[in-house]
C-alpha cells in the first residue's frame, strides 16, 4: 500500500511540475498584458486595459493581423482538398511510392524549417511573387500538410469497406459513394486537420519572415520587428490575443468533433 502511494505521489508530482512549466509562460504574458506601467513586468505594475486599447488603435498591428488571417485562410483552403484526398488514398488504397510518401510525411520533423523556407524563397523569387500573401499561404500549406493528412488518415482507417461495397451493390456510382459515405466518415479528421492548419499558419513566423516584404508583413513578423527595438506591454497583449484565438479554435474543435477524436488522430 505504501509503495502504491509512493508511485502515485511521484506521478502526480511529475504531472504538476509539467503543468506548471507549460502554463508559466502563458500566466506571465497574461499578467504582463494587464500592467499599468510602460514596461513589461511580472507581477504587473497595477492593472489596466490600456494596452489592449493601444493595440486596437494601432493600424499597423490590425493590418498585420488581417494579413495573418488571410494567410491562414488560404493555407486551410488549399490543405482541405489536397490533404483529404491524400489521406483517403493512403488509408484505403495501395499507392505507388507509398514509402516515399511516408518519408515525406516525416519532413516537418527531419528538415529544419529554415531550409524549407529558403527553398521556397528561391522558388517563389524566380516566379516573381515574393511579397504577396497568397504564396505565403501556399508555403504554410506545403510545410504543414502532413498534419492534415495524418488527421484524415486516422479517420479514414476506421471506415469499414463493407459500407462502400454495399453502396456499390445498390448501384451507387463512385462519386455518390464518396460524397455520401466516405466524406462523412472522414469529416472529423477533415475538421481536425483544418483547424490545426489554420492555427499553424496563423502563428507561422520563420517562413513568413523569408517570404514577405515591408508592405505585407504578417502579425508574427510585425511582433518580431517590434521586439528588435524594445519590448512593450502591447506585445504581451497581442500574444494574449493569439492565445485566445488558439483557445477558441480548441473550443470549436471540442464542440464540432470532440477532443478525444482529435487526440486519437495524433
Amino acid at each position: 500500500m505504501t509503495g502504491s502511494k509512493s508511485k502515485s505521489f511521484v506521478l502526480w508530482a511529475f504531472v504538476t511540475t509539467a503543468l506548471l512549466m507549460l502554463s508559466a509562460p502563458t500566466v506571465v504574458v497574461l499578467g504582463a498584458s494587464f500592467t499599468a506601467g510602460n514596461i513589461i513586468t511580472f507581477p504587473p505594475d497595477g492593472l489596466s486595459l490600456k494596452w489592449y486599447g493601444a493595440i486596437a488603435q494601432a493600424s499597423d498591428l490590425r493590418q498585420a493581423f488581417v494579413r495573418s488571417l488571410i494567410v491562414a485562410t488560404i493555407c486551410t483552403l488549399v490543405s482541405i482538398p489536397v490533404g483529404t484526398l491524400a489521406g483517403i488514398a493512403l488509408a484505403k488504397y495501395r499507392v505507388r511510392f507509398a514509402r516515399s510518401i511516408q518519408i515525406y510525411l516525416l519532413l516537418p520533423f527531419t528538415i529544419p524549417l529554415i531550409g524549407s523556407g529558403i527553398g521556397m524563397m528561391l522558388v517563389l523569387g524566380n516566379m516573381g511573387v515574393l511579397g504577396k500573401l497568397w504564396p505565403v499561404g501556399i508555403a504554410c500549406a506545403v510545410i504543414n500538410l502532413p498534419f492534415m493528412i495524418w488527421a484524415v488518415t486516422a479517420s479514414a482507417s476506421n471506415l469499414s469497406p463493407d459500407l462502400e461495397l454495399a453502396a456499390a451493390n445498390c448501384g451507387a456510382p463512385p462519386l455518390q459513394r464518396f460524397l455520401y459515405i466516405t466524406l462523412p466518415a472522414v469529416l472529423p479528421g477533415v475538421i481536425t486537420g483544418s483547424l490545426l492548419m489554420f492555427i499553424l499558419a496563423l502563428n507561422e513566423f520563420l517562413v513568413s519572415l523569408l517570404l514577405v516584404d515591408a508592405r505585407s508583413v504578417t502579425l508574427p513578423v510585425q511582433i518580431y520587428n517590434s521586439i528588435r527595438s524594445i519590448i512593450t506591454p502591447d506585445l504581451a497583449a497581442i500574444s494574449v490575443v493569439f492565445i485566445a484565438c488558439a483557445g477558441l479554435a480548441i473550443a470549436l474543435l471540442d464542440r464540432l468533433v470532440g477532443l478525444d477524436i482529435f487526440l486519437k488522430s495524433k
